[in-house]
């Protein structure tokens, strides 16, 4: 256990599962508190359910299990009410908000030229105004009290285009410029921003996708390879320890970066 981040508060979105999930954990485990924000419904394509009503509760059991407090809230993080009501509760319970780890996001195929206003629009609320209506939340309790720490989760469509991703690889770019801004709005008050851009990630959102495609999540893996490393397809645990890094003292000088988690494909 971090004597550094031990008793420190993180508010994680889409914590129910996947990234979320593992980075709850991995912070839970060095003794921070967990206010765990997520939507909590199963996202279904025809066919392919993902995700569980329970998997937040099951979430808190097992932070509560490592000695920390977990709250958990169900909701929208497109909805400025759901935002501000979960923020609310956990400073009223904790006082404090010391991380936010934006999160929460959506992935789907599509021409630029076939996909539905619908589509488009849906990609951006959720991953880039989604992360804006969080921080925009919890920055003023940063700001009080002269410290935090904010991770966007980003991807390497944040970095490069994406066949059939455009609106995606929008969406993951906008979360950069908002890494770097707020990173030099925020110095002053002694507040941290970076982003992290994980290559394909082993989770129940990929096998979705790979339903979609008529594949298999590790065919999706395989087509996309092109690293340096030859290591095997990237894990939550590998997001959740970039995660750690960053938030920890050892990451307190870093600000307005983006860290890659690509084994090298972004090289090539």
């Amino acid at each position: 256990m971090s004597a550094y981040l031990k008793d420190k508060v993180a508010f994680i979105t889409g914590a129910a599962h996947g990234q979320g999930r593992a980075t709850a954990l991995a912070l839970a485990a060095e003794g921070v508190h967990i206010a765990a924000f997520d939507i909590a419904r199963p996202l279904s394509y025809p066919g392919y359910t993902m995700g569980s009503p329970d998997d937040l509760d099951s979430l808190q059991e097992a932070c509560e299990k490592l000695g920390v407090s977990c709250l958990t809230f169900r909701g929208d993080v497109r909805l400025d009410a759901d935002v501000t009501g979960a923020v609310a509760k956990t400073e009223e319970k904790f006082k404090h908000i010391d991380i936010l780890f934006n999160n929460a996001g959506i992935c789907a195929y599509g021409l630029a030229d076939e996909l539905t206003e619908d589509a488009w629009d849906a990609m951006l609320a959720i991953n880039l105004k989604g992360a804006w209506l969080v921080a925009r939340r919890i920055i003023p309790l940063m700001k009080a009290q002269s410290s935090g720490v904010i991770i966007n989760n980003s991807s390497i469509a944040g970095l490069r285009g994406m066949n059939r991703l455009s609106h995606y690889a929008a969406s993951k770019w906008g979360l950069v410029g908002l890494t770097k801004s707020w990173a030099i709005e925020l110095a002053p008050y002694a507040i941290r921003v970076n982003s992290i851009h994980p290559t394909g990630v082993d989770t129940p959102m990929n096998d979705g996708l790979a339903f979609l495609e008529g594949s298999t999540p590790q065919e999706i893996a395989e087509r996309s390879a092109g690293n340096l490393l030859d290591v095997p397809w990237i894990t939550t645990d590998d997001v959740a320890r970039a995660v750690l890094y960053l938030v920890s003292e050892s990451g307190r000088y870093i600000t307005g970066s983006q860290l890659v988690l690509d084994a090298g494909l972004l090289t090539r």
